[in-house]
């Protein structure tokens, strides 16, 4: 009796903190992410107020938090728009994951951490987050933009890449060498191949099969359904979280929204016990010597996502200030990171305390990149501009202006812009 009671206590005030810390981002806002984490600090090992009795309660619910995150994301997209988004993005992929999971991985070599903590590292730096960025460019206003596309289509890339390389870090992790990596590969490819077919083909009879009219019936088989295949990928070292991602791919149409607004809530509190629970195996003496590591990854990796986002927007017509904002826009890591991080902890202990630091910080530089990387580049511009006037002789600015070829915002693209509105 006495343990259930000290229980309620922590969990009460456990979520009743995260309740208000939340409400305290949203008014300043930020994305709640990095409070959480710091709670995880504070109450984790080490902190200010550890936890007794609720550690393995919390553990559980952190589990559920990973796979509604991965169902909620399936549900966004269709399987005709994820096959879309493979035609006409890869190319961008492919410069999304050399410019990004290169210095992760990078970096976990010169720390002398391993290879499997470099490719998990790599991971950690490369997946934007889907989350904060969805909410950034509502916040924003940016949803009818021309760049929205390209920088959804990218992220959808790199969730489904998930669907991947997820397995293939859960097999490395465990040490199933070789045979058994490729034999996880070859489950996990043709898992994601099977649903996406069965989505094409079949998806309205299934959606149909799971829909009803009552929402306490609706809610009680999606998520049952749920958590019976992401443990079962779990059991075949696929990862649950794909698992409950496939889940989410294979439900469409008005089941798929109904789905999204019953279990909404439900997300939303099991990924704020997630990234607790991710402080809380985090001391937060481990912080500060990965710290200057940390900046400095993340000094380099908003670099990396703006000229992903820059080429991403160019293949697609968009013009420079489009540009700008698309590469602006991809900078947040944020829940893929930290699960990734979790997985790979094992392997380095090294490897938890810099990714809270590393998603804390971008986690904070998302939405400022989102909002300002277009401002201060033609600020910059606009400066350089006017003190490259004063240093020219009179009548060279009449000529350099009928010289300059404006994109179709009246600013000049200096570098290759196809001149389209963004």
């Amino acid at each position: 009796m006495h343990d259930t009671t000290v229980l309620l206590i922590e969990l009460g005030a456990v979520i009743l903190g995260l309740g208000l810390v939340g409400r305290f981002a949203g008014r300043i806002g930020l994305s709640p992410i990095p409070l959480y984490l710091l709670g995880g600090l504070a109450f984790g090992q080490g902190g200010l107020f550890p936890l007794t009795a609720s550690e393995e309660f919390i553990e559980v619910g952190a589990e559920i938090g990973v796979i509604l995150l991965l169902l909620l994301l399936g549900l966004e997209y269709s399987a005709s728009e994820l096959v879309t988004s493979l035609k006409t993005q890869y190319p961008s992929g492919m410069v999304d994951f050399a410019l990004n999971a290169v210095p992760g991985a990078v970096a976990a070599l010169l720390l002398g951490w391993g290879p499997v903590a470099a490719v998990a590292l790599a991971g950690v730096t490369w997946i934007s987050s889907s989350g904060v960025i969805a909410k950034v460019l509502t916040d924003l206003g940016r949803l009818g933009n021309r760049e929205t596309p390209v920088i959804l289509g990218v992220l959808v890339i790199e969730d489904l890449s998930m669907a991947l390389y997820l397995p293939l870090l859960t097999a490395l992790v465990a040490g199933l060498g070789l045979a058994g990596t490729s034999l996880a590969m070859i489950v996990a490819v043709g898992t994601v191949s099977i649903v996406l077919f069965a989505a094409l083909r079949f998806g309205r009879h299934i959606s149909r099969a799971v829909s009803s009219d009552t929402p306490e019936m609706l809610l009680l088989v999606v998520l049952g359904l749920t958590l019976l295949i992401a443990g079962i990928a779990a059991k075949l070292q696929v990862s649950a979280a794909v698992g409950a991602f496939l889940v989410g791919i294979a439900l469409s149409g008005e089941t798929a929204e109904n789905a999204r607004s019953l279990l909404t809530p439900l997300r939303d509190l099991f990924a704020a016990v997630f990234f607790v629970f991710f402080g809380l195996n985090t001391a937060p003496a481990e912080i500060p010597p990965v710290l200057l590591p940390a900046l400095a990854l993340a000094a380099v990796t908003v670099v990396t996502k703006a000229l992903t986002g820059w080429y991403a927007a160019g293949r697609a017509g968009v013009g420079s200030r489009g540009r700008l904002r698309a590469g602006g826009a991809l900078v947040a890591r944020g829940e893929f990171s930290i699960v990734i991080a979790g997985l790979a902890a094992s392997t380095d202990p090294r490897i938890t305390p810099l990714a809270t630091s590393y998603v804390m910080i971008m986690v904070i530089l998302g939405p400022l990149t989102a909002r300002w990387t277009e401002p201060a580049v033609r600020g910059l511009k606009r400066l350089m501009d006017a003190r490259r006037t004063r240093r020219e002789p009179a009548g060279t600015d009449a000529v350099r202006r009928e010289a300059a070829v404006p994109d179709a915002e009246g600013l000049p693209d200096p570098v290759g812009g196809t001149g389209h509105p963004s």
